[in-house]
């Protein structure tokens, strides 16, 4: 189906005002991929008067599917359901995504022009020549686990830190990273430090999209029906995309988008610690009793201020209401003997219960956000501080009262 025989592709590059524009000739179509800044009015510019031209009966945009409704959306985020994000294990992903849209309005404020300007101009002239939007990303979701699985776990700190970073700084967004913008959207520009010498990292961050992409574009134009598609994209991808058209594409590409959309598994011994952990602590519970009754109480008394007292530390950090930073330390010691459910999602609960988010906080979430101070003052983001500093103090706290466990039945 589009699969490109030699001598079947034609590619022709020229250098715009803007950014870089190749064009291939697939069998009945003609893909005209052009590589725009992502922090550039003038690429903004281009494609409407590119779209405006008549010469397509397409267009196809490096988004996903979550990330057009939040262009067509914004106030999405007011019908979240916070706790049930929570439950799901998708706080982190929330936070992290958060975090690099403050960065993107900290660049649109310092630059006067928001990232992906050029995405939006795409949307709003397709929708006014009537033209079909091909959304052909892979979900954000999706690309930011494969990223964090895609390295040992040792560096996914790096990467934590990175998104930190961007939220605690205070200096202005610097020239090397509007560059970076030009070349890549927000995601990548996060990254780039750590992908430019992580090929694994790479691989899942930039080449695995541009095949992605390519497989996208074949999928929604198996039939050719489109003769003319502008495909509107970073000009970091063009080269990886043109490349992947010309390459081999199988006549149905759904089994390896079903492949590049997989999040692998995480290894098989970390989803097992926290069993051998509960087993540890309470075969050390039940050796303490069993030598003295005076020596058990103590082991499970420290058990209770190592764990309780850290865990409610993270919520006192997160300033959580005082019932939940006492229902979070009476809690944590329980939740960590039980791998099913956590810390945080107990404080976070009781946080939810006394402070429930109103309309307003969801309504200024992306603008609180850009502050670091605004993640404590933002009843969303700070209930989300709460489950993340819960959940980490939880876990100090699980390692150093199992070792201080440990320490006292070996040493008594």
């Amino acid at each position: 189906m589009f699969a490109c025989p030699t001598g079947s592709c034609a590619l022709n590059s020229e250098i715009a005002t803007t950014g870089p524009r190749l064009e291939l000739q697939k069998y009945d179509t003609l893909y005209t991929l052009l590589g725009t800044a992502h922090v550039s009015k003038a690429s903004a510019d281009e494609v409407r008067e590119l779209i405006r031209s008549g010469e397509f009966d397409a267009v196809a945009i490096e988004l996903c599917p979550g990330r057009l409704q939040s262009l067509q959306d914004p106030d999405a985020l007011a019908r979240l359901d916070l706790f049930q994000v929570i439950r799901q294990g998708k706080a982190g992903m929330v936070a992290a995504n958060l975090a690099l849209g403050a960065f993107q309005q900290r660049v649109a404020e310092e630059s006067g022009i928001a990232p992906g300007a050029e995405m939006q101009a795409a949307i709003e002239e397709a929708q006014a020549a009537q033209l079909p939007l091909l959304v052909i990303d892979r979900d954000i979701g999706t690309t930011l686990k494969r990223v964090y699985r895609s390295v040992p776990w040792w560096q996914r700190m790096n990467l934590i830190s990175g998104l930190i970073g961007s939220l605690v700084t205070q200096e202005k967004v610097s020239a090397q990273e509007i560059e970076r913008l030009k070349q890549g959207d927000v995601l990548e520009s996060t990254f780039a430090e750590f992908a430019e010498s992580s090929e694994h990292l790479y691989q899942a961050l930039i080449t695995e999209r541009d095949h992605y992409m390519a497989l996208r574009l074949a999928q929604e134009n198996g039939d050719s029906r489109y003769k003319r598609v502008l495909v509107v994209i970073g000009a970091g991808h063009l080269k990886g995309i043109s490349d992947n058209l010309h390459g081999h594409i199988p006549e149905n590409p759904q089994p390896q988008l079903d492949i590049l959309n997989q999040v692998p598994q995480g290894s098989r011994w970390l989803k097992a610690l926290p069993w051998i952990i509960m087993l540890l602590v309470l075969t050390g519970f039940a050796i303490g009793f069993s030598r003295n009754t005076d020596l058990g109480w103590q082991l499970v008394l420290d058990w209770i201020l190592i764990n309780g007292g850290l865990a409610a530390l993270g919520t006192l950090i997160a300033t959580a209401h005082p019932v939940t930073i006492a229902g979070t330390f009476i809690a944590a010691p329980f939740t960590s003997l039980n791998p099913t459910i956590g810390a945080g999602m107990v404080a976070a609960a009781i946080e939810i219960a006394m402070r429930k988010p109103t309309v307003g906080d969801f309504a200024h979430l992306r603008k609180d956000v850009t502050a670091l101070k605004g993640w404590w003052r933002n009843r969303v983001s700070r209930t989300l501080l709460v489950f993340i500093l819960a959940t980490l103090g939880s876990a100090i706290g699980t390692y150093v009262g199992g070792f201080h466990i440990f320490g006292q039945l070996t040493g008594s």
